[in-house]
């Protein structure tokens, strides 16, 4: 069967149908192709880019303009997934104005098909503003990366029963001012299960268990390219960062000993043509 280009509307009726929907984040060209021949059903670009490429210790340095050059860059590179454009720190808090005019870069030089937010009900009215304008919305609650210092830390979310109450006020706002899909981040399986059992929205989780409509990875822990231990509620597939390390080491070691390049990596030239060079 032909594939075709994924719509929020196909993701909503994979959660009606019970079938998983999968995500992944990408960054750059070759790895979008690579989704892309995979069969992933929707590509994020996250602001974790801030940590697994820029080299930033968190995601609050990245700008607007960081985001959209690898937005289109990974636009590029897609053809059939969903794609998400994540909006950073300060695109969107100052004022609603702000958030819709941010958003619409995103569709609009970027090349996507929704943007995502992070926050709670306080969020809900920025939400609806985007939707309004005819922007597909993707919520974010439980641990919020953007507000780690506000969090206190890189913590579970949701734990006691005021924590959990939260969150699903939190999804009834995010529903009722219109976002289609939502990520849970490390917030307790339980109640992942029960809230995306009781809300429209497409639940992605990370760190949230198996019962959300479907997951998402930072391609970066699920390929094992970033210099550090993958966080628990990832899983590597590969670890493909010593491998890297040792291809540059052993380039590194044939240059200085001249094993490369060999013969076979140069081009000859006419005998003849070099006599008649003048040096």
């Amino acid at each position: 069967m032909d594939r075709k280009k994924i719509t929020i509307p196909d993701l909503i009726a994979k959660k009606k149908n019970g079938q998983k929907v999968t995500m992944l984040t990408a960054y750059d060209y070759p790895t979008a192709r690579a989704m892309d021949r995979a069969g992933v059903d929707s590509v994020l670009v996250g602001d974790s880019l801030g940590n697994v490429v820029l080299g930033y210790e968190s995601t609050v340095p990245v700008t607007m303009d960081e985001m959209l050059h690898h937005v289109k860059a990974v636009r590029r590179g897609l053809t059939y997934p969903l794609l998400i454009g994540d909006m950073p720190f300060m695109s969107y808090q100052v004022s609603l104005e702000q958030a819709v005019m941010n958003a619409g870069r995103f569709l609009k030089e970027g090349g996507c098909d929704c943007v995502k937010l992070e926050g709670g009900t306080e969020m809900a009215p920025t939400v609806k503003a985007i939707v309004d304008a005819g922007i597909p919305v993707c919520a974010h609650i439980g641990l919020t990366p953007q507000s780690v210092a506000q969090l206190g830390g890189y913590k579970v979310q949701g734990k006691d029963l005021a924590g959990a109450q939260k969150l699903i006020d939190d999804a009834g706002a995010l529903a009722e001012a219109g976002a289609s899909l939502i990520v849970f981040e490390c917030i307790p399986s339980p109640l992942a299960a029960a809230i995306t059992a009781n809300t429209p929205m497409v639940t992605i989780g990370i760190g949230a268990g198996p019962d959300c409509d479907g997951q998402v990875l930072v391609v970066h822990d699920l390929i094992g390219l970033a210099e550090r231990t993958p966080p628990k509620m990832a899983k590597q597939y590969v670890n493909l960062f010593p491998q890297l390390e040792q291809a540059i080491s052993s380039y590194v070691e044939e240059v200085g000993s001249e094993a490369f390049p060999a013969e076979e990596h140069g081009f000859a030239m006419d005998q003849a043509v070099v006599d008649q060079l003048k040096l």
